[in-house]
């Protein structure tokens, strides 16, 4: 079973999906599992909640004191911008697991250091990023599996054409959600997924100057 496990939807600040939309999506490609991670937002959950035709896995994307963290199988929203500590801590108390998201990426990862620093307390690394360059990709996967991590991988879509650009194989007896955060746990995955072009980062990361300027230099 397919299932991309990083997905944003229009409660993001740069998505463009309904979450239906997105799960149309995902049945279109044959995929039996989507994880909708809007940056500091949970009211996709809400929308789809009830969806019986894919597994519906609840999760956010939350942006960190110092970069993001994907929160898989929660049961409410999790405040941005805490510590990395506190991010993680509020995570498992909504019976959730924490995800580094794309480590390496310049801007909104975490950078290697923080996530070895608190490495003990994550339950995971994002291993494979569809928005991520190849060469951060390969250091992600090698950063999770030398440190023994669980592993997720995603598109990272923002519009339903990317959806599926990354994501994970999971085993064909999951039925919930709940079975695939399981299948996380006991590292039961296997990742996939294309990496972003040279030129496509450089966009990227102008959009990302542009943005934050439009924030008032705030982080998401």
């Amino acid at each position: 079973m397919k299932a991309d496990l990083h997905v944003h939807s229009m409660y993001s600040e740069d998505g463009h999906s309904t979450p239906e939309e997105i799960i149309a999506r995902a049945k279109e490609l044959g995929f039996g599992c989507i994880a909708i991670t809007d940056h500091n937002d949970f009211r996709s959950f809400e929308d789809v909640k009830d969806c019986k035709d894919i597994i519906f896995v609840p999760g956010e994307e939350v942006g960190s004191a110092d970069g993001h963290i994907i929160a898989l199988g929660i049961d409410r929203e999790i405040p941005k911008h805490l510590p990395i500590p506190e991010t993680i801590d509020l995570i498992h108390e909504a019976g959730g697991i924490a995800i580094a998201a794309h480590p390496y990426r310049w801007w909104t990862g975490l950078g290697e250091k923080n996530t070895l620093m608190y490495a003990d307390r994550f339950d995971g690394i994002e291993a494979l990023n569809a928005r991520s360059t190849k060469k951060h990709n390969t250091k992600s996967l090698k950063l999770a599996t030398e440190n023994g991590k669980c592993i997720t991988a995603g598109s990272d879509a923002h519009k339903p054409g990317p959806i599926g650009g990354g994501y994970v194989e999971l085993p064909d007896d999951c039925r919930t959600w709940q079975d695939v955060i399981q299948a996380i746990k006991d590292r039961k995955v296997v990742p996939y997924s294309s990496n972003r072009k040279m030129i496509a980062s450089l966009r990227y990361g102008l959009r990302s100057i542009f943005n934050w300027s439009k924030r008032g230099f705030h982080d998401m």
